[in-house]
C-alpha cells in the first residue's frame, strides 16, 4: 500500500527552489511537487505534455503564443513540443504530471536544471 501524500506539505517543506521532488508514480507518469519563484528558463519538451496544478499562490506560463496565467487552484497543460517559460512573481507551489521521461528544463541546461536523481531524492 502506497503512503497517503500531502502535494501541499510536501511543497511547504522544499528549502530548493525550482528542484520538483516525485511524489508519487502511476505507470509511465511521475506526480511532483515543487516550490516556485522568478523563472525557470525558455525550453520545450518534444515529446511530452506536462501538467501544472497551482496549489498555492499564481503561475504565469510564458508561451510564444502569449502567456497563460494561473491562480491557486487553476492547471494548465503545456503540449508537447511547445517551447514555455514558467514564472512566479511570490512563491508559487505547484503540482507537476509529466512523462517519467520528460527533462526538467528539456534540452537547455541552466543552473537550475534538475536530473532525475535530483527529483528522485527521499523527502
Amino acid at each position: 500500500m502506497n503512503p497517503v501524500t500531502s502535494p501541499q506539505r510536501v511543497a511547504a517543506a522544499l528549502a530548493e527552489l525550482w528542484s520538483p521532488r516525485v511524489i508519487a508514480e502511476i505507470e509511465n507518469v511521475y506526480v511532483k511537487a515543487a516550490k516556485l519563484h522568478g523563472a525557470l528558463a525558455w525550453h520545450s519538451h518534444e515529446r511530452e505534455d506536462e501538467l501544472f496544478l497551482v496549489l498555492k499562490g499564481s503561475l504565469r506560463i510564458e508561451l510564444e503564443d502569449g502567456p497563460v496565467d494561473l491562480a491557486e487552484g487553476e492547471m494548465f497543460v503545456v503540449p508537447k513540443g511547445v517551447r514555455h517559460n514558467p514564472i512566479a512573481e511570490e512563491e508559487c507551489h505547484v503540482l507537476l504530471i509529466e512523462s517519467k521521461s520528460t527533462l526538467h528544463t528539456g534540452t537547455v541546461l541552466t543552473e537550475k536544471t534538475r536530473s532525475l536523481s535530483e527529483q528522485l531524492r527521499p523527502l
